[in-house]
């Protein structure tokens, strides 16, 4: 990786796996100008997993577009950004011990993400329902 500010070559200084989110955090450090800065791995699920429509067409999962979908359920909330940010965390990481060859059935999607709203806030998962009435 190069540094952010020079563009010169970087060095790991620190690492964690952060297991819940399935990411791996860095500290960096610069060893031209000496800067510091974080950087956060994830997996690239669009390029590995796929979704199964109900008309059989084949897409790329979209972690972002879970999110919106999870996002809008939760707007009543005064944190909205920050609980759609970690429900979509615990949704992908109960779709990955789900499947192991990265295929994924849109509706098991949606039934897994409205349990997971279901636990978490009821309203949430009503609005959540409501807006995807063909999987239920």
């Amino acid at each position: 990786m190069v540094c952010i500010y020079c563009g010169s070559g970087t060095q790991v200084v620190n690492s964690r796996l952060q297991k819940r989110l399935n990411h791996v955090w860095r500290r960096r450090r610069c060893v031209e100008c000496g800067a510091v800065f974080s950087t956060h791995e994830m997996p690239a699920y669009e390029d590995s997993w796929r979704v199964k429509t109900p008309e059989g067409a084949l897409m790329p999962f979209h972690r972002d577009k879970l999110f919106l979908s999870l996002y809008k359920s939760c707007e009543h909330r005064p944190r909205a950004a920050e609980d759609a940010g970690g429900l979509t965390a615990t949704v992908i990481g109960l779709l990955r011990h789900q499947d192991d060859k990265g295929l994924f059935e849109a509706e098991n999607i949606s039934l897994t993400a409205w349990e997971v709203l279901n636990n978490f806030d009821k309203a949430a998962a009503v609005h959540y329902q409501a807006f995807h009435p063909a999987f239920f």
